[in-house]
């Protein structure tokens, strides 16, 4: 229920559907038709494989991120549809969410609806915040898959930037997860960080080594990069 007010500013119904995507991303890490997480063989087609050139490379990439909500919130429905809960909870979830969006046209108006989407575009577009899309498991030095950030915008993002703790506990609310490196800093302060979302945003934009492709994927026999 909580979910659901969250889900609120939205303004589409989503909490619910996104569970399951979410909880099979932490149980499969990696696997690609597990984890739809990661980005999908045509977005790594359309934007790497066919660019002509750095500079259309860069082109590309930046046009992804201005529009990576998409790719985030429908990923996941277009390549595993069977994994939406369809039932009494998504049912639910739009009730709830379709009544708010009544209430709030009717007192403010449509425009009211427009600024909650464009804000959620543009939250989730070339934004500061936006950063932890790619900062959480895009891989930067070549060796970890999952990264940590611990800069000031966690304050604006419940700590989601203490992403390698939440991997570890998943089950610890966000509030909590600094107090976790806290308690066991031997096992968080020495892995590799991501020091800037907005940087990180220009460097995979600007630097023609960075791609979809820049994630691992695992299968059975082990670990290796997109292909």
């Amino acid at each position: 229920i909580i979910s659901m007010v969250a889900n609120w500013p939205i303004c589409i119904a989503y909490c619910i559907t996104f569970k399951p995507y979410h909880l099979a991303h932490h149980k499969g890490q990696g696997e690609e038709d597990v984890d739809t997480d990661i980005p999908s063989r045509w977005e790594g087609t359309m934007i790497t494989r066919t660019s002509f050139g750095k500079v259309d490379h860069c082109f590309r990439k930046a046009v992804f991120m201005f529009c990576q909500i998409f790719a985030y919130a429908l990923r996941p429905c277009l390549t595993k549809p069977e994994v939406v809960p369809v039932g009494g909870w998504l049912a639910l979830n739009w009730a709830v969410q379709l009544a708010f969006d009544g209430a709030m046209a009717a007192a403010f108006g449509p425009k009211c609806l427009l600024y909650f989407l464009l804000s959620t575009f543009f939250a989730g577009s070339i934004h500061p915040t936006a950063g932890h899309f790619l900062a959480e498991h895009y891989v930067v030095d070549g060796v970890a898959e999952t990264y940590s950030y611990y800069g000031p915008l966690n304050m604006l993002t419940y700590n989601v930037g203490y992403h390698n703790e939440h991997h570890d506990f998943p089950n610890i609310a966000w509030s909590n997860l600094p107090k976790v490196r806290e308690l066991a800093p031997e096992f968080y302060n020495d892995l590799p960080q991501c020091a800037s979302w907005t940087g990180l945003i220009f460097r995979y934009i600007f630097d023609d080594q960075m791609s979809p492709y820049s994630r691992v994927k695992r299968d059975k026999k082990g670990d290796k990069r997109m292909e």
